[in-house]
């Protein structure tokens, strides 16, 4: 299968497919042949035949930008298998096949349906393929081949980077690069003049020119001067087809800037100047300006100013402001109208940065004269010093004097000077001023350790004339005295280790005295001399004015004592000498081996005999166990019942103590209550049932009873009769016990004995109606209302 191609651009290709078809290669093509072993696709034998070229190929190329209406021609497959009776079709694939490059697959012509560009893509790589019609299968192998993009030139040279801002120096030399400039083209740089730029100049002549080839930009110009023109425009034009008619361009602009240089010298816009300085003018203050211009910018223009000749050379001084240029006068020394009235100055301005390329335009500095006159004014009063430090000690009187301050007049006249202690400070309330001698007394007690310095103002004025004031600071230092003992410096418990040693330093303490330094801080520690000997420590003082305090025991034990109380007398090194006593307090604790402290507090005595808290808790138990116990049988002691009679044998006794309560009126058994009754209600006698008597009828003898109609006298008598006549009682005295009140009351009896025997009409159905809480009552008193209806 061969190639053939057409094209009138490129004859060469004819002659490749020539070639092609004479001898079947190419250097440019890839060959595929078939082998000289065929092997049938039905598995039949092989047949040797002479070796045979079956596809030759060669590179396609096809213009871009194609801008006809037919479909673009590219080349043409054909293999050896076609005979031309359309058995043959031809089958193409790879990039753009279908959608850019279409084949006949009966001719094997190849189209192009799109337009192309080179600059998206180079080349496309395809694959084609010869198949039988009939059977579907391959006559030759899948071969590929290439189809380039062809260029034309369809792209103008691009600056990327444009405008471009650049600067050179003035007075810069002919030919000096400013800079260099770079267009590019997109069309293919192999093929043609498509890619070659060639660089000119549109604008910006004669002052620079262009590099045709590089595109660097130079001065064409000599001594370009910055101060007539600053800023230029330049136009560059890059054309391609090597600068030719027809060819593409594009262009950019270059803003070039000249740079300042130091070729301009200062100047003075006139030689002589005159200034008016008052004599009132303060010193370091500005009094005037001077200015020189230059016409250079920068560093360039910055000028330097100061004073070459002239009187006043020692008087004024003259700087430079670095923002205006100017030179700012100003006073060294106070002047006076009466001792010199004018000066004289030579003032100089120059370039602190000068050029030596420029040297020839002429030195590059300049000077003027400034004439100064002095103004008179009525001045205010001048102290003798610019401040003053006075010294007072503390604790002084009232009224102790501490200075004094002058003032004089600096004018010829010489008026009084009257003194006076600016208000706006709290200070002024401590100090007062003699108004005509200025002397300064205290006017209240000073303590330097409230305030060891107060700052006071004084004002100086003429007696007549108060506007004008001149003010001095005076700075007054309280001087110390001896007046505060020295103290402890620290207040907190001071820790011992039960471990420590004879020797051993427990802590070192220093002390603090708010005196000076003078009567202060040589201080001295000291047990007090009115205790004895401390058996358990003892002091050293060190030579940096603090003491260590030392064990004199081998150890210590918190259970014996826990708190230690050290007074300690401290002196300070004043006179006359102060001290004060003051205790520290020292803990006994539990330390480790490294003397961290462990605890602090006493342990009890059980817990060192090995006792758990389980085992203390069981010995607490059984102790109250124990209680209940004995609080149980004394109880039960106390509710057992004695006998009625202590002792048959004893009947010495006649009065008999019974030690029980009873069970209440409802008990009936253990004696007779009948004869504590009322007598109304007492029909008939009723023996005593703890005794049983022997005869149960009443003594024949004995006087009838009569209830009704006798006062108590006669009962009680009646009542002793029938107890002597009763041969039923015990053989020994006793004691009988009336509650009766006798008749004569209206009330009646209010003995609740009589209320077992009487009838009561009340009514206590009620109490139901009250609730729980009187339930039982109410049960109670239902229980004797039934008895008594029974």
């Amino acid at each position: 299968m061969r190639i053939t191609t057409t094209s009138c651009l490129c004859p060469v290709l004819v002659c490749l497919s020539f070639v092609q078809r004479c001898y079947g290669t190419s250097h440019h093509s890839s060959v595929k042949v078939s082998k000289n072993q065929t092997k049938h696709i039905d598995g039949e034998t092989e047949v040797h035949h002479r070796p045979k070229r079956g596809w030759v190929w060669n590179q396609f190329f096809v213009l871009e930008e194609h801008i006809g209406s037919e479909p673009q021609y590219v080349g043409k497959l054909h293999s050896n298998s076609d005979k031309g009776d359309g058995s043959v079709r031809y089958i193409l694939t790879g990039e753009g096949a279908g959608s850019i490059f279409h084949i006949d697959e009966t001719t094997g012509d190849i189209h192009a349906t799109k337009s192309l560009d080179r600059e998206q893509k180079t080349h496309y790589v395809l694959h084609a393929q010869a198949i039988d019609r009939r059977t579907q299968k391959p006559l030759e192998p899948e071969s590929e081949f290439i189809i380039k993009v062809q260029d034309i030139n369809d792209n103008a040279p691009k600056f990327t980077d444009g405008p471009f801002v650049a600067s050179v120096p003035e007075m810069s030399e002919v030919g000096t690069s400013v800079l260099q400039v770079t267009a590019t083209d997109a069309d293919d740089p192999t093929y043609g003049n498509s890619a070659r730029v060639v660089y000119s100049i549109l604008q910006g002549q004669p002052y620079f020119s262009v590099d045709p080839k590089t595109g660097v930009i130079r001065t064409a110009l000599a001594n370009m001067d910055r101060e007539a023109r600053e800023q230029y425009a330049v136009v560059i034009q890059a054309k391609d087809m090597a600068g030719q008619i027809g060819g593409l361009s594009g262009s950019t602009t270059i803003n070039i800037t000249l740079t300042d240089v130091n070729d301009n010298p200062p100047k003075f816009l006139q030689k002589n100047h005159q200034l008016y300085v008052p004599e009132s003018a303060q010193v370091g203050k500005p009094v005037g300006k001077i200015k020189a211009y230059d016409d250079d910018i920068g560093v360039n223009a910055e000028i330097k100013y100061s004073i070459v000749n002239g009187d006043g050379t020692s008087t004024f001084n003259i700087s430079t402001d670095k923002e205006t240029r100017e030179g700012i006068i100003s006073l060294k020394k106070p002047l006076n109208y009466e001792r010199k009235k004018s000066y004289t100055l030579i003032i100089e301005g120059s370039n602190p940065h000068t050029d030596g390329r420029f040297s020839h335009l002429g030195p590059f500095k300049d000077t003027t004269t400034l004439k100064i006159i002095i103004g008179d004014v009525d001045e205010p009063p001048v102290f003798s010093m610019s401040s003053y430090i006075m010294d007072v000690y503390e604790n002084a009187e009232v009224g102790t004097v501490v200075g004094a301050v002058t003032a004089q007049d600096p004018d010829s006249l010489n008026k009084p000077i009257r003194y006076s202690i600016d208000g706006s400070l709290h200070e002024d309330s401590y100090f007062s001023i003699d108004s005509t001698s200025g002397t300064i007394k205290t006017t209240k007690v000073l303590d330097r350790e409230e305030q060891p310095w107060y700052n006071i103002t004084v004002t100086a004025f003429e007696d007549d004339r108060q506007t004008d004031q001149s003010h001095v600071p005076v700075a007054i230092h309280v001087l110390d005295v001896n007046d505060n003992p020295p103290e402890l410096s620290t207040e907190d418990d001071v820790i011992i280790c039960e471990t420590s040693r004879p020797g051993q330093v427990i802590q070192t303490v220093t002390a603090m005295d708010k005196d000076d330094f003078a009567n202060g801080p040589q201080f001295f520690f000291s047990f007090p001399d009115d205790l004895p000997v401390n058996p358990n420590f003892t002091l050293r003082n060190n030579e940096d004015y603090t003491v260590s305090i030392l064990a004199k025991r081998r150890r210590f034990s918190r259970t014996v004592q826990e708190v230690y109380h050290l007074p300690i007398v401290v002196s300070d090194g004043g006179s006359p000498s102060l001290t004060r006593t003051s205790t520290l307090t020292l803990r006994v604790c539990a330390c480790e081996r490294d003397g961290k402290v462990r605890t602090c507090h006493a342990e009890p005595f059980l817990s060192s005999a090995g006792l758990s808290t389980g085992a203390l808790i069981a010995i607490l138990l059984c102790i109250v166990i124990l209680l209940v116990i004995v609080v149980l049988f004394i109880t039960l002691r106390r509710s057992k019942k004695e006998p009625l009679i202590i002792s048959e044998e004893d009947i010495r006794e006649n009065v008999v103590t019974y030690d029980d309560e009873g069970g209440g009126e409802e008990d009936t058994e253990a004696f007779d209550i009948s004869a504590l009754r009322n007598p109304a209600a007492a029909e008939d006698l009723k023996f005593r049932r703890d005794v049983r008597p022997d005869i149960q009828t009443a003594p024949r003898n004995s006087p009838p009873l009569v209830l009704d109609g006798v006062n108590v006298h006669d009962f009680i008598k009646q009542r002793l009769i029938e107890a002597d006549l009763d041969t039923s009682v015990p053989p020994y005295d006793s004691l009988q016990t009336y509650a009766y009140e006798g008749h004569g009351s209206l009330a009646g009896s209010i003995s609740s004995l009589d209320s077992a025997t009487t009838h009561s009409e009340q009514d206590y159905n009620y109490l139901c109606d009250w609730g729980p809480e009187f339930q039982k009552l109410a049960e109670l008193y239902g229980e004797e209302e039934s008895e008594q209806t029974t």
